[in-house]
């Protein structure tokens, strides 16, 4: 038997190549804030500045040319006592009913019934064509709607409304020319043009409900209400917070509408703060005052933001602090 002596080789691992240093910028992060620039100059030209100088009118009055004369605490003090004031401030309330109440309220329900009862007996594209149908009126613009509606609302016997109604027998109406009616149809019509706001962000919202829940619960009997108050509306909380919030905001800054459909009208019996506002700037020229009306509009929105803002965040911690 033979042995053999060679020596040995001794067998080393072949290394990967190694990869070639990336160098380091210098400066570190500093060359990001470039591309924030442009944005912090568009927010402080059109945000900061005129807000700073809008606070400053108010200690001042000012017919929107020459020089603004220093008058204190004057318009602040006369908003406290202004009757028209605090009716403008009353009618945000029913703003808030027309444009967050109702329907956040109604369009949580219809996005459910599209989602979980039409979706799943008629498919998804007929519940498509309903949610488009019903944000609609979102994308039409509230001049070309404001036509429509005082065409139908129209005070003599040639509106469409009153028309309708004379086939039964009920003279014309003055819908616009007296309250509540005039009250009324605003709000009606700020109802149908923010109903599809809410519809479209609860769909997609339910698009992220494991639908194995649905036929648990149903399985287990649960009808359709009880599904919805316990499935879905404890899964879909934060966006009916983000959908309350923004329709607050829209609903106290409300201008539009009120502008094309009744002007503030019957004898400011409709008006808004922003509508308020808008004509002590334009048309009476107290721009001082304007200013003041349109700063408390700001306060009280910054005010409900942070509220809102904070009653998401305590619920959300005790909706873990459960689990």
């Amino acid at each position: 038997m033979s042995v053999d002596t060679r020596p040995t080789r001794k067998v080393r691992a072949k290394l990967p190549p190694e990869q070639p240093s990336i160098p380091q910028r210098k400066g570190g992060t500093g060359a990001y804030w470039v591309y924030l620039l442009p944005g912090f100059v568009l927010l402080l030209a059109i945000v900061i500045v005129p807000l700073i100088w809008n606070v400053y009118l108010t200690f001042t009055k000012w017919k929107g040319v020459g020089t603004p004369e220093l008058v204190g605490l004057e318009n602040w003090q006369k908003i406290l006592t202004d009757d028209a004031f605090w009716t403008s401030f009353t009618n945000s309330i029913w703003m808030v009913v027309a444009m967050v109440i109702v329907p956040t309220t109604v369009g949580l329900l219809v996005a459910a019934l599209l989602f979980d009862v039409i979706g799943r007996k008629f498919g998804g594209k007929v519940g498509s064509f309903l949610r488009a149908t019903y944000y609609l009126p979102q994308i039409l613009p509230i001049a070309i709607a404001g036509i429509v509606i005082g065409w139908i609302v129209r005070p003599g016997a040639d509106g469409a409304l009153n028309q309708i109604l004379g086939f039964f027998g009920v003279p014309p109406f003055d819908w616009l020319g007296q309250m509540p009616s005039a009250l009324i149809v605003l709000m009606v019509v700020l109802i149908w043009v923010q109903i599809g706001y809410p519809v479209v962000i609860f769909m997609a919202a339910l698009q992220r409900v494991d639908p194995e829940l649905y036929e648990a619960a149903e399985l287990d009997g649960a009808n359709w209400f009880q599904r919805f108050s316990a499935i879905t509306m404890s899964i879909i909380r934060p966006e009916i917070f983000v959908v309350t919030l923004t329709c607050t905001i829209a609903a106290l800054k409300v201008f539009g509408p009120v502008y094309v459909i009744t002007r503030g009208g019957p004898a400011g019996a409709t008006q808004v703060p922003a509508y308020y506002a808008y004509t002590e700037f334009f048309t009476k020229r107290n721009v001082g005052y304007g200013a003041t009306i349109a700063t408390v509009l700001t306060i009280v929105v910054i005010i409900v933001s942070i509220v809102f803002i904070r009653v998401q965040n305590a619920a959300e911690r005790k909706e873990r602090a459960g689990l």
